[in-house]
């Protein structure tokens, strides 16, 4: 495993990017409502991204393994689609849906990753607790990512909280951020006290607790990126870019 320790210039451009990825996705978010198609979501997201002098990361994204490569700039994942969901024209929302946006930014050459849930128009009272009780599991797990900790606390701060009431996705993780899109480390989102990578100040990472109502067992669409829940139901997904300092972690996506 290769932790990158990022300098004091890299990290100076990736808190600039952080706050354009942060400005970006809340538009987006802003502009979900019920007759909206994910394909113009993602278009707009494209769009804000070019016109602030980024590159979005995702578009044409082929990670290892891939048989092809990511089309489109926004992941949108609808309802039982936990990531990695593909824009359409034909994906209309509709009033009661939930959608996790997860977007990528290349500013200056180096990379951030953020991503909220948000409701379509009214949702029911237990989706709308999966969305609160996810992005408190973010909050948690920042909470956790303090220099010299490890990976294993971030995973147990988050697995405690969730307290087996939600399926934890176990197959996703988080991971290092900057220099490429995905580095090292792997920040699960369930794992033992002290155990793992060491959190070292000048480290990025993206942190990112993905929750289902059901079980934590997941099955890939026929696109071959879309992850859904095997037993189809509801999935939330939060995630932010921290830089790990001496104390608490430095949140880069707000």
């Amino acid at each position: 495993m290769t932790v990158i320790i990022k300098t004091k210039e890299q990290i100076e451009k990736i808190r600039e990017g952080g706050k354009i990825l942060a400005e970006v996705l809340n538009k987006v978010a802003k502009k979900v409502a019920p007759g909206i198609s994910t394909y113009e979501l993602d278009k707009y997201a494209h769009d804000l991204i070019k016109e602030k002098g980024g590159i979005p990361a995702f578009l044409n994204y082929r990670p290892e393994g891939a048989t092809s490569a990511f089309p489109a700039s926004l992941c949108t994942s609808v309802n039982n689609e936990i990531v990695h969901g593909i824009p359409s024209k034909s994906r209309i929302l509709k009033e009661g849906d939930i959608i996790s946006l997860d977007l990528g930014l290349k500013y200056k050459g180096l990379f951030t990753d953020h991503a909220v849930t948000v409701a379509v128009g009214k949702i029911s009272k237990k989706d709308q607790e999966l969305l609160d009780k996810t992005k408190k599991a973010l909050e948690i797990g920042i909470w956790a990512a303090k220099g010299g900790a490890t990976v294993g606390d971030i995973g147990h701060a988050i697995e405690s909280f969730v307290n087996r009431k939600y399926g934890i996705v176990r197959e996703l993780a988080g991971h290092g951020v900057g220099v490429k899109i995905h580095e090292d480390p792997y920040v699960p989102n369930y794992g033992k006290a002290g155990k793992g990578q060491k959190l070292i100040p000048g480290m990025i990472i993206a942190i990112e607790p993905m929750l289902n109502i059901g079980k934590d067992n997941i099955t890939v669409a026929n696109d071959n990126w879309t992850i859904k829940t095997a037993d189809g139901a509801k999935s939330a997904h939060f995630e932010h870019t921290i830089l790990i300092t001496e104390g608490d972690a430095e949140i880069l996506t707000k």
